[in-house]
């Protein structure tokens, strides 16, 4: 599904990625850990197209695409989704228009029918109940005068109600109390099947205990430097990066 090689990036004139590597088949769960700064945060950027990150060498394709050459509405339409680690507020646009907007936006470059009101509502009503938001928040603005936690939710929401091939999930494990985080769990295991994937970018095993990856990877100083199974995620936690990010 997603293959990189060799991806050289920077931010400026500064190199963040140098020489990363790495293939997600669907239907897997990979984990990305590393001490700040490694890179993790912009690895997601770099392949969901934000602007600022410059590559400068590799590349990453998806589905057979070449990713980089793609605008980043066209990645989403692919069926990429990037789960921002600070998701941002949008005054005066309700969560409900947003992602009808964008179902359908995508649906269109696709190829495929819009969704109808009847439709979008019956599967609006069964995420936001998995993930306890209520209607009255879906009418508010994207994320306006949400809390830490009932953004990160939001974004599971969206996660679910846009269905895409690849999930880039940027630490939606920070912030979150114990509560929260089995909720948002929960949303990322109903999305998990053998036709998607997910790519967890995380500090913490925590999240772990919850969304059992198939693969555990540690990025440090721009490339991943060691790859395990969840164990190598409890040995982090216990022992730290030191040693392995060298």
């Amino acid at each position: 599904m997603l293959v990189i090689e060799n991806l050289h990036a920077n931010v400026g004139d500064k190199p963040i990625l140098k020489g990363l590597s790495l293939i997600v088949n669907a239907g897997e769960v990979h984990a990305i850990m590393g001490p700040n700064g490694a890179g993790k945060s912009t690895l997601a950027h770099v392949l969901a197209g934000r602007e600022g990150y410059t590559v400068t060498q590799g590349t990453a394709t998806f589905d057979g695409k070449d990713l980089l050459d793609l605008e980043p509405h066209e990645r989403a339409a692919a069926g990429l989704f990037l789960g921002f680690q600070y998701p941002v507020e949008i005054p005066g646009v309700s969560n409900l228009l947003f992602l009808r907007t964008a179902l359908n936006a995508q649906r269109r470059l696709r190829g495929e029918p819009e969704i109808s009101g009847a439709d979008f509502m019956k599967k609006v009503r069964t995420e936001s109940a998995v993930l306890g938001l209520d209607m009255e928040m879906l009418k508010r603005g994207v994320n306006v005068g949400f809390s830490g936690g009932e953004k990160k939710r939001n974004e599971a929401f969206q996660l679910g109600m846009l269905e895409p091939k690849l999930a880039l999930l940027d630490e939606t494990d920070s912030g979150l109390d114990i509560d929260a985080l089995r909720i948002v769990s929960e949303g990322i295991n109903r999305f998990r099947s053998p036709e998607r994937a997910v790519l967890l970018i995380t500090h913490y095993q925590r999240l772990l205990d919850h969304v059992r990856p198939d693969y555990v990877h540690v990025l440090a100083d721009g490339r991943i430097v060691e790859t395990g199974g969840p164990d190598l995620a409890l040995r982090l936690e216990a022992q730290g990066y030191e040693g392995i990010a060298a």
